[in-house]
């Protein structure tokens, strides 16, 4: 069941305030508030979707068009062009890195990484 009251659900209805890098109708892109990279957007769909298997089974094409804009744009307003990550997690029990707001969104990451990062990859030594 969809949490309308996660965090990016709030941000959506601008009820949170946001660093927006890039928005169309159906999808938005924001700096990410505890980066693990230089750069670190989250790209998300403004439609209430768990995770990306959730929105690729039950969104429209123009849902998913917008999405994938708002990622290509977001990329090149952050002059990504190659070289980068893009992440997706899904699930409480993910077997990486846990999903902890239950909308779906990709990480896109690029350039150095952080301390945060670090200190996450030592976790799983």
């Amino acid at each position: 069941m969809y949490d309308t009251n996660n965090i990016f659900a709030k941000m959506i209805r601008g009820e949170i305030p946001t660093n927006k890098i890039y928005e169309n109708d159906y999808a938005m892109s924001f700096w990410d508030i505890n980066p693990m990279f230089e750069k670190h957007a989250l790209v998300i769909p403004k439609g209430p979707y768990q995770n990306i298997l959730d929105f690729a089974k039950n969104t429209s094409a123009s849902e998913q068009n917008a999405f994938w804009d708002c990622f290509a744009q977001t990329a090149d307003k952050l002059g990504i062009k190659c070289e980068f990550n893009c992440l997706a997690n899904a699930g409480a029990d993910a077997p990486f890195v846990k999903q902890s707001v239950f909308h779906f969104h990709l990480h896109l990451v690029a350039g150095e990484r952080t301390a945060a990062f670090r200190e996450l990859v030592a976790e799983f030594k």
